[in-house]
């Protein structure tokens, strides 16, 4: 396994981050262990979840990916083993079960915070992340500048992030991040932190995979400049770039197929372009999970590139890409792609 530093915190975190998400839909609990343990054995110390998990989300299941993960850290009693990173959910169409469709608040702060320490059944969590903008902003896939300049928004950030220093002073959190967060909001959120001296950013999870390169423009400088590392989800676009949808080898209940009201890389450009990059893999006789996750890890801007498996066996790949290195006609190939049809599925 190869480390990278977290954000200016000193910690080393592993290249490979287990990401968690499918626990409590497409993984129950012994699976979701059984995927914790191969982990750590395989030298990866970095564990990502949500309170909103599992995905897709549902009142049923909230919170569920959390607690299976608590109840193997209550099995395992070795909590400084890894780094656990969470986040806490904003208000959004469809999670008014969430608090009530909390607002970041400092009594929703707190009561989310309170929650899932209680369901990870840990008296910390290493990295506290904002899952999404809570304003009218581009995330999740949206294109073009939604605003018109008058737009009316809650700028409670001074807000936020005095709570956010509050909780670390207490010990519940040690340190803060931010995903699906935008270059204005990183370096607003950065100007008010320094200000105030609040707790910096360390890191930024947002998406990013050979169909969606977006974050190379403006955050990725950000990224290096102010030391708050890419953590990368959806690396395998919904395992688009696997291939498997492409041999008839994907299962009936893959993500793709068995949710696809949430994929927003199952258009015909995203498949043209998973096909020349997998067919690229083959050529230079590695999979297409192999090739995508490789080109990830080496990225200078990114901490740790977030996995996420429902099968041993793709869980076992995908700590193997960390031994794939792609040489520099590989890279020139794979950017004559991205050229050509650049960002299909942002």
């Amino acid at each position: 396994m190869k480390y990278s530093e977290l954000g200016t915190t000193g910690i080393e975190v592993s290249k490979i981050c287990l990401g968690t998400m499918t626990w409590g839909e497409q993984n129950d609990e012994k699976e979701g262990h059984e995927q914790l343990n191969y982990a750590l054995d395989h030298g990866i110390n970095f564990i990502d979840t949500a309170e909103l998990y599992s995905i897709p989300p549902r009142k049923a299941t909230y919170g569920s990916t959390e607690t299976i993960i608590g109840t193997w850290i209550k099995k395992r009693q070795r909590r400084d083993d890894f780094i656990l990173a969470s986040k806490i959910a904003g208000p959004r169409e469809g999670l008014e079960y969430i608090r009530e469709n909390g607002q970041f608040s400092k009594p929703q702060i707190i009561e989310a915070l309170d929650g899932s320490l209680k369901r990870l059944q840990t008296d910390y969590i290493d990295l506290y992340q904002l899952h999404w903008p809570v304003r009218k902003t581009n995330c999740f896939g949206l294109l073009g500048y939604p605003l018109s300049g008058d737009d009316e928004w809650n700028d409670n950030f001074i807000e936020v992030l005095q709570t956010l220093d509050e909780m670390v002073k207490v010990g519940k959190i040690r340190y803060f991040g931010v995903s699906n967060e935008t270059p204005w909001g990183v370096m607003h959120l950065t100007r008010i932190a320094e200000k105030y001296g609040f707790p910096k950013i360390q890191s930024i999870q947002n998406p990013y995979n050979l169909l969606n390169r977006t974050y190379e423009v403006g955050l990725s400088e950000i990224s290096i400049r102010e030391q708050m590392g890419l953590l990368a989800y959806s690396p395998l676009a919904f395992g688009l770039l696997s291939g498997k949808y492409f041999d008839n080898s994907a299962a009936s209940d893959s993500r793709i197929n068995q949710f696809p009201e949430l994929s927003r890389y199952n258009n015909t450009l995203s498949q043209e372009a998973a096909r020349q990059y997998v067919q690229l893999a083959k050529e230079n006789n590695i999979s297409g999970t192999q090739l995508a996750l490789a080109f990830i890890n080496q990225q200078n801007f990114v901490t740790s590139n977030i996995i996420g498996a429902t099968t041993m066996e793709q869980l076992k790949e995908n700590i193997n890409s960390i031994k794939i290195v792609l040489d520099e006609s590989i890279i020139e190939k794979i950017n004559t792609i991205h050229q050509n049809i650049p960002n299909p599925a942002p």
